[in-house]
């Protein structure tokens, strides 16, 4: 499926209604440095920093669903306590429907609390979970009220999602219960299966989602290759009576077996995977937005493994937006891969992050012989916003300004350079002297220089506040410039020593 028809089917996305039946969860993550192991036992002590917390499991998906701006009303429990409160709070600041969340005295909300320790101040790993529960089967009479819930909201509703976590709401009883409502009512239901040998309980839903492990689980047998992954996808829809079955393989995309068609098996992009958390719950909602706009369920797969792979990018249970996803696609166009763009290419591919609220940085330079000043300036840069562009000067604009001995590398090396650094997501080379074009095409919230400008002033600065973005000035290295370790290579080393 191509870029573009992904795209349109971004942009096309309708407010759609969904109605979520799942366990409910708060994510909780405490950040620290680990510097050494403790005296007392052989594990690592970790210096607490920061906390945080998100909704977890059929939560995600609702945040998730939100985020990619269609309605979800949430059925479930949570409990009577200060997590409940707390997860009911964030996914009502998210924009979900939290009316029919029912809150349980005697029985605690789930907390999966995650400690996640850097060391040397970066790489995060997470070291520990610590999971506060009750997963006992819920009581008759809450399963009945629920279900009373779930047929009055059924009408109002487009899709019905069931996210099971096997955390005692989705009971057989209740599940089968709650299929049946939905098929009498005429809705389609997705399901995100629990990891279980035994998938009978979602009998007769239009369509279930489980991963490479849960297909295999279920199955009984081994997903290695491509004859075990159809042999699997088949056993399961025939045995669960589902119109489809989605397995979704990590980097690898996503299998697709609907009732009376071949498989499929759908690719996606290669990514730098982060972490999985949540990336199931990112793949339900998408699937049940996409399906709850009209698009049929090959196209509904794919955008859904766009969202997925953005995901398993980010730390722990995380949400991906219609304005990330659409950036994504745009990126991955042909002639935009990597970092480097033209003006124009460029000035299209942040509309995503305007829309989304991100800040987006501008510094600019030579950068001839890339040193720890440069390095310096860019990290500084980078932490002022979300996205960090670099305007280079090209090799044309560079003798100009410092005649024919510069630069020292190329335009193209001297891009690819920064293009590999962290801190930089684009590069565009400019021809004219000053970036003054380039600014008022791409127009940056901030642009970033270095203080050497207060003397000399800062070019560009007159336009970029005229529009409402700001300058900042940054420290300098010291004594760390090209032209220094120009001078430095020709007065240590005679012309000799430097042909060797």
């Amino acid at each position: 499926m191509t870029h573009e028809t992904l795209m349109k089917t971004v942009e096309s996305l309708t407010s759609g209604s969904i109605l979520l039946l799942g366990d409910f969860m708060l994510d909780r993550y405490i950040h620290g440095d680990i510097e050494r192991i403790s005296p007392e036992a052989p594990v690592p002590i970790m210096k607490a920093l920061t906390r945080e917390s998100r909704p977890g499991g059929a939560g995600s998906v609702a945040a998730n669903i939100r985020a990619l701006d269609a309605r979800v009303t949430c059925l479930g429990v949570v409990g009577d306590d200060e997590a409940g409160s707390e997860l009911c709070r964030k996914l009502s600041l998210a924009g979900a429907n939290i009316d029919h969340l029912l809150s349980l005295p005697g029985r605690p909300t789930t907390v999966k609390e995650r400690f996640v320790g850097l060391a040397q101040h970066r790489h995060g790993q997470q070291v520990l979970r610590v999971d506060h529960e009750d997963s006992s089967e819920l009581p008759q009479a809450i399963g009945d009220q629920l279900l009373a819930e779930l047929k009055k909201l059924l009408p109002k509703a487009d899709i019905l999602c069931l996210e099971d976590y096997g955390k005692g709401l989705l009971s057989d009883g209740l599940c089968r219960a709650a299929i049946d409502l939905a098929k009498k009512a005429r809705k389609p239901v997705l399901v995100d299966p629990a990891r279980t040998s035994d998938f009978s309980k979602y009998t007769g839903a239009d369509l279930i989602t489980p991963n490479r492990f849960e297909a295999s689980l279920a199955a009984g047998s081994e997903i290695a290759d491509p004859d075990s992954l159809s042999q699997a996808a088949e056993k399961l829809l025939a045995a669960g009576k589902f119109d489809a079955v989605v397995i979704t393989l990590d980097r690898e995309g996503a299998y697709l077996l609907q009732k009376g068609q071949p498989g499929s098996l759908i690719p996606t992009r290669p990514r730098e995977v982060y972490d999985v958390t949540g990336a199931g719950d990112v793949v339900l909602a998408a699937l049940a937005v996409g399906l709850a706009s009209g698009c049929d369920l090959r196209r509904a797969v794919a955008f859904a493994n766009v969202a997925g792979g953005l995901a398993v990018e980010k730390a722990g249970a995380a949400t991906v937006s219609r304005q990330e996803i659409l950036a994504d696609l745009i990126a991955g166009q042909a002639g935009f891969s990597g970092k480097i763009r033209t003006a124009e290419q460029l000035a299209q591919e942040l509309q995503p992050f305007r829309q989304n609220g991100q800040t987006i940085v501008f510094t600019n330079g030579c950068f001839d012989v890339l040193h720890m000043g440069h390095v310096s300036l860019l990290a500084q840069a980078r932490a002022k916003g979300h996205v960090l562009i670099v305007g280079l000067n090209s090799d044309e604009s560079i003798r100009a300004n410092k005649g024919p001995g510069r630069p020292v590398c190329s335009e193209q090396q001297r891009a690819a350079v920064l293009a590999g650094l962290e801190s930089v997501d684009y590069v565009v080379i400019f021809n004219d002297n000053e970036p003054i074009k380039l600014l008022d095409k791409l127009r940056p919230d901030i642009l970033v220089k270095g203080e050497d400008c207060i003397e000399r002033g800062v070019v560009g600065r007159e336009l970029v506040e005229a529009y409402g973005g700001k300058v900042e000035l940054v420290p300098m290295v010291p004594e760390c410039s090209t032209t220094n370790i120009i001078q430095t290579i020709l007065q240590k080393y005679s012309p000799e020593e430097l042909n060797d």
